[in-house]
């Protein structure tokens, strides 16, 4: 996973959910092997372990976007890193709490870590993977703004992708239409189809006075004509195999 939901807020709300889970996890399994065993001890075990994962991943949520902030990017070996310090922290921290005395545990450390947690962090990590994973959903999409620069300095337009429809040729300048508002509206610009075409390799070349957006294609009107948003452009046969996967 290359990306990160920063959002400490969405991050505590996963610490919580998995802390839950966790809860009712333990309650149902009932993990330990030693003589530990009792009531008392799957309460305050219970409850206290998966309040320790709810702070463990809280920590983990706030070194994680000091990081992010600081690189300014995320990676996969980022990712790993901090599932296996959420892994040793949890694993310190509940093994602290199995050894003090509202809970007197017989496991020692290396036994903890083997027969409890190791165990448990093939679940546990997966699910806290595919919770991060769908937090990526979360994050807003940022558009496409596209700045469209012609030869001369005060030549510019800048509009999102999605609201391009077409560039036509138009002598020695183009007419750039874009959709605003739900209006269309259309701008000069002093350069030439070729250039935009290096520039801004989406677009597709229908004719050799046209290049289009091709999200903004609604429909074949006839064998040589397109139909786009408020508009209609002829296609030249050098280029419609190149339109026919629309």
């Amino acid at each position: 996973m290359n990306k990160l939901n920063p959002s400490i807020k969405n991050h505590l709300l996963v610490g919580l959910l998995f802390a839950v889970w966790g809860f009712l996890f333990m309650w149902m399994i009932k993990p330990f092997s030693d003589d530990t065993t009792g009531l008392i001890f799957w309460i305050r075990s219970s409850v206290g372990f998966n309040v320790i994962a709810f702070f463990t991943y809280a920590l983990i949520a706030v070194v994680q976007k000091a990081v992010y902030v600081k690189l300014k990017r995320w990676s996969i070996g980022l990712e790993i890193s901090i599932l296996l310090l959420f892994y040793i922290l949890h694993t310190v921290g509940t093994f602290a709490l199995y050894k003090s005395p509202l809970i007197t545990g017989g496991y020692t450390f290396l036994e903890w870590n083997t027969e409890v947690m190791m165990k448990a962090a093939i679940v546990n990590l997966t699910i806290l993977a595919i919770a991060r994973s769908y937090l990526i959903k979360l994050l807003p999409t940022k558009e496409n703004i596209l700045t469209i620069k012609g030869d001369n300095k005060l030549d510019i337009l800048k509009i999102k992708q999605s609201e391009l429809i077409c560039v036509s040729n138009a002598q020695n300048y183009v007419e750039v239409f874009y959709i605003q508002s739900e209006a269309l509206h259309s701008k000069l610009l002093r350069t030439s189809l070729k250039n935009l075409k290096e520039e801004f390799d989406f677009l597709l070349q229908v004719h050799r006075s046209h290049l289009i957006n091709p999200s903004h294609f609604k429909s074949w009107k006839n064998s040589s004509t397109i139909c786009l948003t408020e508009l209609e452009l002829p296609v030249a046969k050098t280029f419609k195999k190149e339109l026919l996967p629309c």
